[in-house]
């Protein structure tokens, strides 16, 4: 196990255990003056983030190590587990703001949908990687696996989650695309996609989402009300400046920004750290997504490559949601800041994701290893005569 240390990609193993750190950090930042306001010792919530913190870190640890082909064998048993609980969440879950997406255990409880989220990358890689052959065929290699993720997006819908069912569709939509469908059925899913989606929208229309939309975009026009939460956002991301007003230091954690240890822990480091602050916070996540994007593109295997790729969306894709709904840009979803954000059900998924992603880079950095020991360092054959030959100076 030692030996394979040298292959390890460190970008992505420092990284998000550093974002995971800064999160309990931040967590117990955002949450000291609600919990005691609740009732509770002031690190009730901080020391629920270092027990999910924990787990999590064991997560990531055992998935950097297991060989990731192995999720490919269990492709099967993973996505029915996932339809499973997805529809005993419906029946036997819990109800928090008008939502069933919690099954719980004990003083603990689990978001079903974020586990789905995994889930549904395992499939569609393996199960595209597999049908390479027939994806040139619409109803062979393209529908099956679309007919699974219609389910699944349905189910989550259902919950209602419609945060979370926004990234499982666009994360969908990248592993899908990358595995090389035709353009002209790309063109067919687009189609019928916007064709349901408009059949639907009528039905989709609550009193209560129309309200995250004005909220969104006409905040001023109901500031008690709709507009609330993201107007205090603002006063947040607005009063950190360069460098924040100092770690503990925010005001809007006083009862003015609701759940600002959630979904709005990114206005909490803007006002603490300010834009120094957000800018690195942002930054290891873009390293995260990039190098997960390169390591996706140098994996040879095409069930590695899907995969790495579908995870690297994932975590872009849901840090573009969360901070568009902090800013406006996107009407309120619910969806966590990744690695940061309160909650032991997506910190888990993310560091089992990102162990997974390690362990796809420690294979493909071992296979270039062991390519370049096989070439000799310095005769006729070396690398840099060869090279050299390639670069047409011999």
């Amino acid at each position: 196990m030692l030996k394979n240390w040298k292959h390890f990609d460190f970008t992505l193993m420092i990284t998000p255990i550093l974002l995971a750190g800064f999160g309990v950090v931040m967590v117990y930042s955002a949450s000291m003056v609600l919990a005691v306001v609740e009732g509770s010792n002031s690190n009730f919530y901080l020391n629920r983030q270092l027990i999910f913190f924990i787990v999590a870190l064991m997560g990531f640890v055992v998935t950097s190590f297991l060989p990731y082909q192995t999720y490919q064998r269990l492709m099967k048993i993973i996505i029915i587990s996932c339809i499973v609980l997805l529809v005993a969440v419906l029946f036997f879950g819990d109800t928090v703001n008008n939502a069933r997406r919690w099954i719980r255990f004990g003083p603990f409880s689990l978001q079903v949908a974020e586990v789905v989220k995994l889930g549904l990358i395992i499939y569609l890689s393996a199960i595209y990687s597999k049908k390479q052959a027939y994806l040139d065929q619409f109803s062979r290699g393209v529908l099956p696996p679309l007919i699974i993720t219609a389910i699944v997006l349905g189910l989550v819908m259902g919950q209602p989650d419609i945060g979370t069912a926004s990234i499982i569709f666009l994360m969908a939509c990248s592993v899908i695309f990358a595995s090389g469908i035709k353009w002209r059925h790309l063109s067919i899913l687009i189609f019928t996609g916007l064709l349901l989606l408009a059949f639907a929208i009528p039905n989709m229309v609550t009193e209560e989402r129309l309200s995250r939309f004005t909220g969104a975009y006409q905040p001023f026009n109901s500031p008690g009300l709709d507009g609330y939460q993201l107007i205090q956002s603002y006063v947040a991301i607005g009063g950190g400046g360069l460098t924040g007003e100092g770690l503990g230091q925010s005001i809007q954690k006083l009862g003015f920004l609701v759940e600002g240890h959630t979904d709005f822990i990114m206005a909490i480091i803007a006002e603490e750290l300010g834009f120094v602050g957000v800018a690195i916070v942002l930054g290891l996540l873009a390293a995260i997504v990039f190098r997960g994007l390169y390591i996706s593109r140098k994996c040879q295997d095409s069930f590695g490559s899907l995969l790495a790729l579908g995870i690297s969306s994932m975590i872009g894709i849901q840090t573009f949601i969360n901070l568009g709904a902090i800013s406006g840009v996107l009407p309120i979803t619910g969806a966590p800041l990744p690695f940061i954000s309160y909650g032991g059900s997506s910190l888990l998924l993310m560091m089992i994701a990102m162990g997974i992603l390690n362990n796809i880079a420690l294979q493909v950095n071992k296979k270039e290893n062991e390519r370049e020991e096989l070439v000799p360092k310095s005769g006729l054959f070396s690398k840099k005569s060869i090279n050299t030959y390639r670069g047409g100076k011999a």
